[in-house]
């Protein structure tokens, strides 16, 4: 099973980040990418370099065919998909075993199985993980208001099929159950396919946290502590940091519960499970499972020293993880802002463009995972993730004042980003102490806006 070249199934930053991964475990890496993506950086790392088709994602990124083909046309072994696109896609991982080419990621029972939010439920269940009260599958708009008595408002309507903040919709009260019902259906079956929803209690004072786990194939599997998530934006994540402010107990008993459900299902490879913490009750509650490798996956990277796509790799290669549970240790604090090409004014919409500056901030304890530089174009086919920027230091105090100090830095001149909101949300003194929940931010847009007009 030992690989050797590793297709690139993905683009943007987490090529990069893949590449490098690749180079550092002396393997080859090939990248697959469309046309707007000719000039990446990725693609001046590679070994090799392949077109897999236009601007348009269903053609290029997301066509199983078109990157199976190049992969095996350049003589890869083994396909790592990277985050979004395909990468929690089960089909897509069983057709590459069908042809030949090792996954790079858990197999495709573990997809599908953690896949479906409600299949996940019942696992979890079976596994006594802890679950906030919900529902099993609404049939129609009767049995939600049934079920909704049962649960008690406010709760929110979830797409079974997905996540992303996709298909999930916050009820307050009956009149507004109907609506909900009607949009969170209609947007689950254009995101996935699939309309099935099921309703969970709303939890207004929550935190939302996850834990990084690793597997192999020889029965290893261990945690790499917990992120905290909460700052998100219609319920897409933000900023990112680790390890969380819980207290110890719950953190051991989060940790276990992932351990324990990843161990029930046979895990293997990088995965996250996510989980929501009532602050007022200091209960926690399974979300969901994450079968790929997350966004913010530097913020473990930087508290443990844990390369968690080199063991990714070296998973998939049929070796056992590098590491055991006892040799984890996490230290200092990290915390993770996603750089985006947006304009925050106008709603947070897409700010396409040729990036004319491209200057982020260096020296100790940051880390800057990107693609872009001078001269590249944002193009509209895709989100607007121009790069992440991770501060590392002793403690979160001393985090938050480098990451200040980072954001001033950093120039960015082109289109329009979200660097000046950025900075206003860590400027405020709310972030600095740790007092912000799921809601915070959402709440605090505004303001901010209004402060930045």
């Amino acid at each position: 099973m030992a690989i050797k070249r590793v297709f690139v199934a993905n683009r943007g930053e987490i090529a990069v980040r893949i590449v490098r991964a690749c180079h550092k475990l002396g393997l080859e890496a090939v990248v697959g990418f469309s046309e707007p993506d000719r000039s990446s950086n990725a693609v001046h790392m590679a070994d090799r370099a392949i077109c897999i088709g236009p601007g348009s994602v269903q053609k290029s990124y997301l066509s199983p065919e078109r990157l199976i083909t190049a992969a095996l046309g350049t003589g890869c072994d083994a396909l790592h998909p990277g985050y979004g696109f395909l990468a929690e896609n089960a089909e897509f991982a069983a057709l590459c075993a069908t042809k030949g080419l090792v996954f790079v990621g858990p197999d495709a029972d573990a997809i599908r199985a953690m896949g479906n939010k409600l299949e996940a439920r019942a696992l979890a269940l079976a596994q006594e993980v802890p679950l906030a009260p919900g529902s099993v599958q609404i049939k129609d708009l009767a049995d939600a208001r049934a079920c909704a008595v049962q649960i008690g408002f406010p709760l929110l309507f979830k797409a079974a099929a997905g996540g992303g903040g996709r298909g999930i919709r916050i009820v307050a009260d009956d009149a507004g159950l109907s609506a909900a019902y009607t949009q969170a259906a209609s947007e689950a079956q254009a995101a996935f396919g699939d309309s099935a929803l099921f309703m969970e209690r709303y939890i207004a004072d929550a935190r939302h946290i996850e834990v990084q786990i690793l597997g192999d194939r020889h029965g290893n599997i261990l945690h790499l502590g917990e992120r905290d998530c909460s700052l998100q934006r219609r319920f897409q994540k933000i900023i990112e940091e680790g390890p969380s402010s819980l207290s110890e107990a719950m953190r051991r008993d989060m940790r276990e519960a992932s351990l324990r459900l990843a161990r029930h299902i046979g895990y293997f490879s990088a995965g996250t499970m996510e989980f929501i913490v009532d602050m007022q009750r200091s209960e926690f509650f399974f979300l969901e499972m994450n079968t790929r490798l997350q966004v913010e996956h530097p913020v473990t990277e930087a508290i443990t020293g844990v390369d968690i796509v080199a063991e990714q790799l070296r998973v998939a290669g049929g070796q056992p993880l590098s590491l055991r549970q006892e040799d984890v240790a996490l230290s200092g604090h990290a915390i993770e802002c996603r750089i985006n090409a947006e304009a925050p004014a106008r709603g947070f919409a897409p700010a396409p463009g040729r990036i004319t500056v491209w200057a982020p901030p260096q020296g100790p304890g940051i880390r800057m995972d990107s693609h872009a530089h001078d001269g590249w174009v944002v193009s509209p086919y895709y989100d607007s993730l121009l790069g992440k920027l991770i501060v590392s230091a002793p403690d979160r105090a001393q985090a938050v004042r480098a990451l200040k100090t980072a954001l001033d830095e950093f120039r960015i001149e082109g289109p329009e980003t979200n660097l000046g909101f950025l900075r206003r949300v860590v400027g405020h003194a709310d972030f600095a102490a740790g007092r912000f929940n799921t809601q915070w931010l959402e709440r605090l847009v505004p303001e901010l806006l209004e402060v930045a007009a």
